[in-house]
């Protein structure tokens, strides 16, 4: 019997991730990473992951520098399925508010915000949110087709996306008050914490990926 095809993914690389712990997690799923600064892999991959950590405006400037932002954009709009994780969510929106505005690629509307010093029954939050944490996942894209209501991941943040439109968010958690944890829009779907760090809650969702990738 001939082995099923290990979809290509584009694995961005614009100086702002941890490329090897992505790249293993992905092959644990079947997948064949090829991490790449050049917009014509991105392109031509059967899917596109921008991973990303440390400051938005940092994350953004690299990307324009590299010369990888137009080719977001197109991704995002008429591409293959794409995942974004952490700042790989994050820049996908209008703008982040660390240190100052940051325009990002502006493909949802909405900015990046910092938690606030105090929880929604005004005791003390420790920010950033490092730790494992619950989401609840809804609504009918693919993703969410193919994993659990609910699981269990690792976050490491200071800042979340604050969506204007409330439909796009796929996934929430509760840190201080609910936020959007994950957002789905048509070929994108983009999550705050990180799979790569999260066991075999990541691995579902890296799965659920490449389902989604074979079935597009």
């Amino acid at each position: 019997m001939a082995r099923e095809k290990s979809p290509k993914i584009a694995l961005v690389d614009y100086g702002a991730g941890n490329l090897r712990s992505v790249a293993k997690a992905l092959e644990r799923s079947n997948l064949t990473p090829v991490v790449t600064s050049d917009p014509s892999v991105v392109h031509s991959a059967d899917g596109v992951l921008l991973p990303g950590v440390g400051a938005f405006r940092d994350a953004a400037q690299a990307l324009e520098a590299a010369g990888l932002s137009n080719a977001i954009r197109d991704v995002t709009t008429n591409g293959r399925p794409y995942l974004g994780i952490c700042f790989g969510l994050q820049l996908l929106f209008d703008e982040g508010t660390e240190h100052g505005i940051t325009p990002g690629l502006g493909q949802l509307a909405g900015r990046v915000t910092r938690f606030p010093d105090k929880d929604e029954n005004g005791d003390p939050l420790l920010v950033p949110h490092i730790g494992w944490n619950e989401v609840v996942y809804e609504g009918d894209h693919p993703m969410i087709q193919a994993l659990p209501e609910r699981d269990i991941y690792y976050f490491v943040h200071s800042y979340r996306p604050e969506p204007t439109d409330e439909s796009i968010i796929a996934g929430c958690a509760n840190y201080g008050g609910s936020f959007a944890a994950a957002v789905a829009k048509d070929n994108v779907f983009a999550i705050q914490f990180h799979p790569e760090k999260s066991q075999a809650a990541g691995k579902r969702l890296l799965d659920a990926y490449r389902v989604w990738l074979q079935e597009s």
